[in-house]
């Protein structure tokens, strides 16, 4: 049965890609965007060899900012918006903005101004081009403009906090708001079509450049989340939104008490019922975003971490098999193109790997777990095969300085000996890894701008376990430094990528 189910139709073309979301890219404006700064990280790309760029999920986030917990798995992020389009459409002039705003609130208003000029203006090319991207995404965009309404008109409180009739979808009420508050809707269904319409002439400018953009789809949603709002019969809870057991990973490399993510985990049984509706949706939106598609935590298709949802670490969970297996078979049966990737770190069994095996995905080694000592270490480039994406480090790690120069991170005289130097300083240490990285049998490597950059810890994305100061890494063009740009671009030339 292997053989029906495979992902030739992912380009298997050697080659590197980098790692940066677009809330890292520099701009004037607060935060990255998907504006000009996105156009000129593609030429950069294209002009140093480099022929992919992974990103971070890109749905809205909460207050946390983080894109693993978005308010909807098919949504983009509106602060993503880029401005400077706004201002080239005349739909913006940010000089009416008060400038003393903190960015979010800036770019929000910015958002406003422009959206009650868009609509008051009632250009005809403009409103048949929204009508037809409200037709195309009705899914889920009614859904997510009324859940957004709602979250505004009740001070941002999560759904399961919200009055009886919002909390549980009582039509009479629906209706009703769908008329009070629909100034707020059509606000939002502007933003989302300014989202996609600003990423899609993106994509095309990174086709044009031979670039192909990597996406990620994390596995679970975010309890406070159109999704789990609208359709909750497809998550283990009852309708108050309460739950006996929650999502999360057991203790690791990471954190001595897991990860207790709190995520809704799904009622698998009414999801077969449906014949995995709700995730063929959501695959269709993730293809029409990216050419490639990691799902993140993969082995949660395998089994879940069901975690007591009265605990407050993950020390006390379980492995539950769920049926991820019939839902892949769902998916290559339902489309044409699945180009997958399986993020598949962490707690892995013999099962896992025979799930990713049978449907020919490829997986993840990063080399900052490598050097433990062992020279069976599955992320040792000699173990590396050519189905593997190889990473320097990911989202999730110290940039490659960082962990270079704390040697509490690995076995400094292995690495010494595996590399073939004596005595290695931290800058040489990197190199080698970058070196290892992009001379890796593994088709495609990927290096997280950071380590372009050959930046150190105080540059890091995310510190997984924590809720606070992660995601908020930019990076400026000042600090690549020319002689590194050139280095890499060899290296891509030596190993051929």
């Amino acid at each position: 049965m292997g053989s029906e189910f495979s992902t030739d139709n992912l380009n298997r073309q050697r080659r590197a890609g980098i790692l940066l979301h677009p809330t890292s890219l520099p701009g004037p404006y607060y935060g990255g965007d998907i504006g000009h700064g996105a156009y000129r990280f593609i030429e950069f790309l294209s002009a140093s060899g480099f022929k992919v760029w992974q990103v971070l999920p890109m749905g809205p986030t909460h207050e946390d900012r983080s894109p693993y917990q978005c308010l909807s798995a098919h949504a983009g992020n509106p602060l993503l918006v880029s401005l400077d389009w706004l201002e080239d459409r005349g739909w913006l002039n940010k000089n009416g903005i008060d400038s003393a705003f903190d960015k979010e609130s800036f770019r929000l208003a910015c958002l406003h101004q422009a959206g009650d000029y868009f609509y008051k203006q009632a250009d005809k090319k403009w409103l048949k081009k929204l009508s037809q991207f409200v037709e195309a995404n009705k899914l889920w965009l009614d859904e997510y403009a009324l859940f957004i309404a709602f979250k505004k008109k009740y001070n941002n409180l999560p759904w399961y906090e919200w009055p009886k009739g919002e909390r549980h979808c009582d039509k009479n009420i629906i209706e009703q708001a769908r008329d009070s508050l629909k100034d707020t809707i059509r606000q939002t269904v502007f933003e989302q079509f300014c989202f996609f319409t600003q990423w899609h002439e993106v994509r095309e400018y990174a086709k044009q450049h031979k670039v192909e953009i990597f996406g990620d789809m994390p596995i679970f949603v975010a309890r406070d989340s159109a999704d789990v709002w609208a359709q909750r019969k497809n998550f283990l809870m009852d309708v108050e939104g309460n739950m006996q057991h929650v999502a999360g990973v057991p203790p690791d490399a990471f954190t001595e008490t897991g990860q207790r993510w709190g995520n809704p985990l799904y009622d698998w049984d009414y999801m077969q019922q449906t014949h995995f509706e709700w995730w063929k949706q959501r695959f269709e939106s993730q293809l029409r975003l990216f050419d490639i598609v990691r799902i993140d935590h993969f082995r949660g298709l395998q089994a879940s971490w069901y975690i007591p949802a009265s605990d407050e670490t993950a020390i006390n969970g379980e492995w539950v098999v769920v049926p991820g297996q019939k839902l892949l078979e769902e998916m290559f049966a339902s489309f044409e193109n699945l180009p997958l990737v399986a993020e598949d770190l962490g707690v892995i069994t013999d099962d896992v790997i025979k799930l990713k095996r049978h449907f020919k995905l490829p997986g993840m080694k990063v080399l900052q777990f490598a050097f433990d000592g062992n020279s069976l270490n599955p992320h040792l480039p000699h173990m590396h095969e050519q189905n593997d994406l190889v990473y320097s480090g990911t989202h999730d790690n110290d940039t490659t300085p960082g962990w270079a120069e704390n040697t509490a991170n690995y076995n400094l005289d292995y690495f010494n000996a595996y590399a073939s130097v004596d005595n290695s300083k931290v800058e040489q240490r990197v190199w080698e890894i970058l070196k290892m990285t992009l001379s890796s049998v593994s088709f495609l490597a990927i290096i997280p701008m950071q380590d372009i950059l050959l930046l150190g810890s105080d540059s890091r994305m995310n510190f997984p376990g924590t809720t606070e100061g992660n995601w908020s890494w930019r990076f400026d063009w000042q600090q690549l430094n020319p002689a590194a740009k050139d280095k890499i671009s060899n290296m891509l030339k030596t190993y051929g990528r």
